[in-house]
């Protein structure tokens, strides 16, 4: 298998739990700018969305979108529990989750990145974040994972979506059981691995 990733961004998710699974795998980096890759392609003959991940499997098949890579990792290593089984109510509490991180999180933490985005319109995005992370927050005040005790791949999609928040001028700080799930997170060697892979961690 292969991922295309671009450092730090919503990549790092599927890199954590290619990790986490114990999967053999490679990586390839992309310039979302020029939508080259780093050995010289066209990223947009691989994925012609034009954005990251993608996953190209080793028939070459290539899998896109982050919720639904993840899912597919954590299916081809049930013994890591990186997500409850097919057809139970949990993986349905997992799809949940995951589109509430997509929809709710990423995108308005992920328009905060466009230097063109009017002033009112950052703010109404950072409004609506806060009343997001208020709940998420509130969650993570009960139980130290989104399944309860048992850590999963959507875990790693909310750390790689929080650690955006120092480059979007987002604050943390009110939100002391999500700074204390980073933390918890971050320190998993698998997270670290990502990191160091991606040169976000020396």
């Amino acid at each position: 298998m292969k991922l295309y990733y671009t450092p730090g961004a919503c990549s790092l998710s599927p890199h954590i739990a290619l990790f986490e699974a114990g999967q053999t795998f490679d990586i390839e980096k992309v310039d979302l700018r020029t939508k080259k890759t780093e050995s010289g392609k066209d990223y947009t003959t691989i994925n012609p969305k034009g954005y990251v991940p993608a996953l190209q499997l080793d028939d070459g098949t290539v899998l896109t979108e982050g919720p639904a890579i993840v899912q597919f990792i954590a299916d081809k290593a049930p013994q890591a529990k990186l997500a409850p089984a097919n057809g139970t109510l949990e993986r349905y509490r997992l799809q949940e989750t995951l589109n509430f991180i997509g929809t709710e999180l990423h995108k308005p933490f992920g328009s905060l990145f466009n230097p063109a985005l009017p002033e009112e319109a950052k703010t109404m995005a950072r409004n609506q974040l806060a009343n997001r992370l208020k709940s998420v927050n509130e969650t993570f005040g009960k139980q130290p994972y989104f399944q309860g005790e048992q850590y999963s791949v959507a875990d790693a999609y909310l750390f790689t979506v929080l650690s955006w928040a120092p480059h979007t001028g987002v604050d943390l700080s009110p939100y002391t059981h999500l700074k204390a799930f980073q933390e918890r997170v971050g320190a998993r060697p698998q997270v670290q691995a990502a990191l160091k892979a991606e040169g976000l961690l020396k």
